[in-house]
């Protein structure tokens, strides 16, 4: 590994969208959630172009414990499978694009030569610590909070087998505000356009 893509983890659903369908989570089977209709209703588009490749994202549609204020699209890829390797972050930018889905925020690049550990911690818990680029809100306060987390990944590819060496994620403590009626209860999200 020679150089990390770090971008934001925004607070949705995990969806993979594959030749056989869309997944939320568990590969078992397909998701049929109301919050996924949209996401579903793209896949249909662009399914048979898929084949071998499986596209990950987050799906926003659904407020879960951040809701953002300028959101202008719901579902933003943040890694793509290609049977057994992850493709680099410049090829997930290309498929994305590809299939006209933007990325999840980037943050910042970084050579790992040389990194000091603390300086790494301490960029990492600044990033954090900021508000989203979509403008984050708590859903319980509805006051300004900052980003879930972070995920800093290896930026070229590497081995499905070799994934926690070559991803890390840093999600702060205490931003999850959903409960167990959450499912029932959801709402969507706004688009920025539908904010004024």
């Amino acid at each position: 590994m020679e150089q990390l893509v770090h971008t934001e983890k925004l607070d949705g659903e995990n969806n993979c969208l594959s030749v056989t369908g869309v997944y939320a989570r568990s590969h078992a089977a397909p998701t049929e959630s109301p919050w996924t209709q949209e996401i579903r209703n793209r896949w249909h588009l662009i399914k048979n172009d898929l084949e071998n490749m499986e596209i990950f994202g987050e799906n926003l549609f659904a407020i879960h414990s951040i809701r953002y204020e300028r959101l202008e699209e719901y579902f933003f890829v943040f890694a793509v499978r290609c049977m057994d390797m992850w493709l680099s972050w410049d090829e997930v930018k290309f498929y994305a694009s590809f299939f006209d889905f933007p990325t999840v925020p980037e943050l910042g690049k970084q050579f790992v030569k040389g990194i000091e550990e603390d300086l790494f911690k301490k960029q990492i818990i600044t990033w954090v610590e900021e508000t989203s680029i979509f403008a984050s809100f708590d859903t319980v306060t509805e006051s300004a909070c900052s980003r879930e987390g972070v995920v800093s990944r290896n930026i070229g590819e590497y081995k499905v087998n070799d994934f926690s060496h070559n991803v890390f994620k840093y999600v702060r403590k205490g931003h999850v505000k959903t409960g167990e009626h959450w499912i029932r209860n959801w709402k969507r999200a706004k688009l920025i356009w539908e904010n004024n």
